[in-house]
């Protein structure tokens, strides 16, 4: 059983992680964590707050020694990388990872070391590769790679970048990673 869904995504990010929120079914549980990068200056709570107009779930900004809990999505605040250390979330100001804090293959790498073969990975649209390494980390050690397919996404850089790194267990319109996600988690 899948115990927690980590999400990254970067240029086009906030409409792609809105919409695959927008679809998710009520009965996928697992606690969700999404980085999307911005920038240093990004109002604090400015893209938890977009996020929780589409969804029932509890949405907040991750904090340092936040416990993972059920039906909620914990949003990476700007500028800080944040980890998964067992069943909760780290807070780190080490430096930046392919140019971006936060990173995704921070966020995806500490994820696949904490729950291994539980562990789901979204890769969404972006103009990067960060990601890429996270991704093939989860499945490595056991856990789903989800990528966006790279021709829905705003930016394919990331996606191309996830594809090009590890064997993909799904590749799939944005439209269709919620249900995806449904035949995994429910």
């Amino acid at each position: 059983m899948y115990e927690l869904i980590v999400i990254g995504a970067s240029w086009g990010g906030l409409n792609a992680v809105s919409s695959l929120l927008d679809g998710l079914h009520d009965d996928v549980h697992q606690p969700m964590v999404v980085v999307q990068h911005r920038s240093a200056q990004s109002e604090d709570g400015g893209l938890e707050q977009l996020l929780a107009r589409h969804t029932r779930r509890a949405v907040s900004d991750a904090r340092d020694k936040t416990p993972l809990e059920q039906d909620h999505v914990y949003v990476g605040p700007a500028d800080y990388h944040v980890l998964v250390e067992g069943g909760h979330l780290a807070l780190s100001t080490d430096a930046p990872v392919r140019f971006s804090r936060p990173s995704i293959d921070v966020l995806f790498e500490s994820a696949a070391d904490a729950f291994r073969d539980r562990a789901v990975g979204i890769v969404l649209t972006g103009a990067n590769d960060d990601g890429a390494a996270g991704l093939a980390r989860i499945k490595d050690l056991g856990g789903v790679a989800i990528v966006q397919e790279p021709e829905s996404s705003v930016r394919r850089t990331m996606p191309d970048a996830a594809i090009a790194a590890t064997a993909a267990d799904a590749i799939l319109p944005l439209e269709e990673i919620p249900a995806f996600l449904y035949g995994l988690c429910a």
